[in-house]
């Protein structure tokens, strides 16, 4: 049994954590839990026995999907699976999370009970720095997916340090931990069309909040990844999410796959590609971040903006590709910052184009034209590492 990290754990949410921990065969990373209310445990076992099926019978789709490279019967890297099973949520309150390890020491269930305030407080920018997954590759492999829902291809990293419950719905709360994260495929993520995925659980619950602004009704979200045999990168995952009100009751399972891309998911390595989709010139070390991995808050952010302002956007940078110079080279200032010559822009993992940037070597060096035809569009808002 692994070690328990624990954090503002009062007595009785010890006690219940011990109980927990003995009864899942893992070792549980607690972040944040008030009280706990006493549960019935025979009914909890009955509970969890149903819900063991469940996951054994889903899991065998998820194998079926990621042996064919498929992604799924959407083609946007999930389907809706009816109504949410959650066990383990009686005995805590809103604003409570917590992140789990199973035995093998692979990133487990992660649970909160999400708050309308959480959200609110999480809009506008990313809240921390993703973290590396338990067995997160040596190498992650620059590829060319090409998406058969939409016709696009996109050219990147293969994987992205995949949120279990994102920043837009947890914020600063969700880098608490790395059992938060597990290695997921950049597709998995936020599918064919940016909006599948993970992204599709995450903005579920953001149209919810956006429906029911300054709400004190509470979301009940749980993501279970879910492995085959000793694997130790997940073959996709279950979200159950489900709102204090009844209004928001659904069950989503997010496939980890990747189209033309058969991937060992014992370690992650790249098998073999279609196409000779792997771009072998470039890959992402152990010790490299890219700052556009978690899509999932730029991803909202951005969606939220209107099209007006990301036409203006675009406009202001395309009127510099008029004086496009082939041979024109980045500068850097004093401050750290690098700009992209005329013409050029710095495209992130997450599909974002930016014109000057920290860390040049965690980005995509292209014309502006060509970033446009391979799908990325300009970030409308910077951070610390990059600007528009």
């Amino acid at each position: 049994m692994g070690a328990v990290e624990m954090k503002k754990i009062s007595t009785l949410g010890l006690i219940a954590l011990s109980a927990f921990t003995i009864a899942t065969g893992g070792s549980a990373v607690f972040s944040h839990i008030h009280t706990v209310t006493p549960v019935n445990a025979s009914t909890k076992v009955i509970k969890k026995d149903t819900v063991k099926e469940r996951h054994k019978a889903i899991l065998k789709k998820l194998v079926t999907y990621t042996t064919k490279e498929s992604a799924g019967p959407t083609g946007d890297y999930y389907w809706d699976n009816g109504k949410a099973e959650l066990v383990g949520f009686k005995h805590m309150k809103a604003g409570d999370y917590h992140f789990s390890s199973d035995k093998k020491g692979r990133s487990a269930k992660a649970k909160a009970v999400l708050t309308y305030t959480q959200y609110k407080e999480s809009k506008g920018s990313r809240q921390g720095e993703p973290l590396d997954p338990p067995a997160w590759p040596d190498i992650n492999d620059k590829v060319a997916i090409q998406y058969k829902l939409t016709g696009r291809i996109y050219h990147g990293y293969l994987y992205n340090r995949s949120h279990s419950i994102g920043d837009s719905l947890l914020g600063k709360d969700s880098y608490d931990s790395k059992y938060n994260f597990t290695t997921g495929t950049r597709p998995q993520n936020v599918g064919a069309t940016q909006n599948g995925g993970m992204r599709h659980a995450e903005e579920t619950v953001e149209k919810y909040w956006e429906s029911h602004a300054n709400t004190k009704s509470t979301v009940s979200y749980e993501t279970t990844p879910l492995y085959k045999s000793n694997e130790k990168i997940p073959r996709g995952s279950v979200v159950d999410i489900k709102s204090s009100d009844g209004s928001l009751n659904k069950e989503i399972v997010v496939i980890n796959s990747v189209e033309g891309t058969k991937i060992k998911y014992l370690t992650g390595s790249i098998i073999s590609t279609l196409n000779s989709t792997k771009l072998d010139q470039s890959s992402e070390s152990n010790t490299q971040k890219e700052t556009g991995n978690n899509v999932a808050s730029e991803s909202s952010a951005s969606a939220k903006e209107s099209s007006e302002t990301q036409s203006t956007a675009e406009n202001s940078v395309a009127q510099s590709s008029s004086t496009e110079d082939s041979t024109a080279t980045p500068t850097s200032d004093a401050s750290g910052w690098t700009t992209a010559p005329a013409g050029k822009v710095f495209v992130s993992n997450s599909q974002k184009y930016y014109t000057r940037v920290k860390n040049p070597g965690n980005y995509e060096l292209t014309t502006l034209s060509n970033a446009q035809a391979e799908g990325a569009t300009q970030a409308i808002r910077g951070n610390q590492y990059a600007q528009p």
